[in-house]
């Protein structure tokens, strides 16, 4: 999972459009399985999240991965508060959100379910593990909006389709 934000907001439809493409240039990448981007709906959370499937940690070390992963020229307005970049365990494949959906996400030391809503939690198994657990759960729009009130967990809508590596 990437998270990251803008200092200029104002810059946001063009980031968007980049953003795109950058996912179906991370798809290319031999071990990235899919890839879709979410926008944040609570405050003060990553405005940006992108989640990934990869096959395995490798994937991370792969010279072409490595020469075009990345921000690019967004790298000098990415807003560092929100720039997190973290690989986890405990799901075959990132789970896809559709339209009428939103994910909710958790970060907590340990699991639990106090958003009121079945997580799935996820353990932090390399890059910068910012959260020892991150619990996510596609729910229906309606379903968030009590979790969205208590601060438990931010809510995310889909940015674009989940997209899969064509084989």
């Amino acid at each position: 999972m990437s998270e990251s934000g803008l200092t200029d907001t104002a810059r946001e439809p063009e980031w968007d459009a980049w953003y795109v493409e950058h996912l179906r240039i991370m798809l290319t990448v031999p071990g990235i399985l899919s890839a879709q981007r979410f926008k944040v709906e609570t405050p003060g959370r990553p405005p940006s999240l992108a989640i990934y499937t990869v096959a395995s940690a490798d994937v991370f070390r792969d010279p072409y991965y490595l020469s075009v992963r990345g921000m690019g020229e967004w790298l000098p307005l990415i807003d560092r508060r929100y720039y997190r970049r973290n690989l986890f365990e405990g799901l075959d494949a990132a789970p896809e959100v559709t339209e009428g959906q939103v994910l909710v996400v958790a970060d907590r030391e340990r699991p639990d379910d106090s958003p009121g809503i079945k997580l799935a939690w996820l353990k932090a198994a390399g890059l910068d593990r910012s959260t020892p657990y991150r619990g996510i759960a596609v729910v229906a729009r309606a379903a968030a909006e009590a979790v969205a009130g208590s601060g438990a967990a931010a809510i995310y809508r889909p940015a674009t389709t989940r997209n899969l590596q064509r084989r």
